[in-house]
């Protein structure tokens, strides 16, 4: 595998009115990205990166959904993330969106000289190629949207505001000066699985002892667990400030009437996250689209779960 991990910068504009110079883009690409007119865009979800093969490994590679033997896979990591592109503490008090997000991505792939583009995101990923569609239509060539709906619910929109106020509410945050990552975050994160997961697949997996801790519930020490590991390698303010991009993201019923671009929608059959009904209803006004479904017990994270279901699916549909 040729695997090429690289920053550029760039300039933008955000939507809140702010002009930004020399903004950082980290990113991976994979294949022969030398002289490409093709790629693969792959828009990772909230707290994921751009190194996709740590994590959606049954996707990549010759034969699989994202061939970069065919055609170079790129991903950059977000605007407002904490894995290499400019993040909260450059951005200072600004806010941005998931438009903001993918019009610096789009100044990226207009720099590389891409002409058409095969797009494939999940969750908040799915979110940002929605936002392409709007965008840069003329660059996309097909999508794949997975578990995300064109607006952001209440629904969906509570979990992420109890998340915040964990956040916030810890004196460890300090008013996002902190010098450790703040417990809040670990908080944070537990609420995020229980909406990621189902009763089913929770009950399942975590009855009885934990197998780690002697003496204590497996529940308990899974989500202790869960909440550390991603207090251990993100960031609190990154976390606000992209749950807030999601809480605000909406693409118009008139936008997605319009899309040119062959689209395949994927929602998952047990998902509390993002409901498959809002996946179907999504599919419906979007011209050239398909719809499938993934039927697993494991909810939202059923597209990083069942990841061979989701790669011949999604390479029969981009072949």
């Amino acid at each position: 595998m040729t695997l090429l991990a690289d920053r550029t910068r760039l300039d933008l504009e955000l939507d809140c009115g702010r002009s930004l110079s020399d903004v950082q883009l980290a990113f991976h690409a994979y294949g022969d990205l030398a002289g490409a007119k093709e790629a693969t865009l792959v828009l990772h979800a909230l707290t994921g990166d751009s190194a996709v093969h740590s994590w959606w490994p049954g996707l990549l590679g010759r034969g699989r959904a994202l061939d970069f033997t065919e055609r170079p896979v790129l991903c950059s990591n977000v605007l407002g993330g904490c894995a290499g592109t400019t993040g909260p503490r450059e951005l200072g008090p600004f806010q941005v969106s998931v438009a903001d997000m993918v019009r610096l991505q789009v100044a990226w792939i207009r720099s590389l000289g891409i002409r058409r583009l095969r797009l494939i995101g999940g969750s908040m990923g799915g979110m940002q190629a929605l936002e392409w569609l709007r965008q840069a239509g003329d660059l996309v060539e097909s999508a794949v949207i997975i578990a995300a709906p064109r607006k952001q619910t209440p629904w969906a929109r509570a979990f992420n505001l109890i998340a915040q106020q964990a956040i916030e509410s810890d004196p460890g945050y300090s008013a996002g000066c902190y010098q450790e990552q703040p417990a809040g975050l670990a908080l944070a994160r537990q609420l995020a699985i229980l909406s990621y997961r189902t009763p089913q697949s929770i009950n399942a997996a975590q009855a009885g002892e934990s197998p780690v801790v002697p003496g204590e519930e497996a529940i308990a020490s899974y989500l202790w667990y869960q909440g550390e590991k991603l207090r251990a390698r993100f960031d609190a303010n990154s976390y606000l400030m992209l749950t807030r991009a999601m809480d605000a993201f909406e693409v118009p019923e008139s936008a997605l009437r319009s899309v040119a671009a062959r689209c395949l929608v994927i929602g998952v059959s047990s998902d509390l996250l993002y409901p498959a009904a809002e996946l179907r209803q999504l599919a419906s006004l979007l011209p050239r689209s398909e719809y499938c479904e993934l039927e697993s017990p494991h909810g939202h994270d059923a597209f990083l779960i069942a990841q061979d279901q989701v790669s011949e699916r999604v390479a029969r549909f981009f072949a």
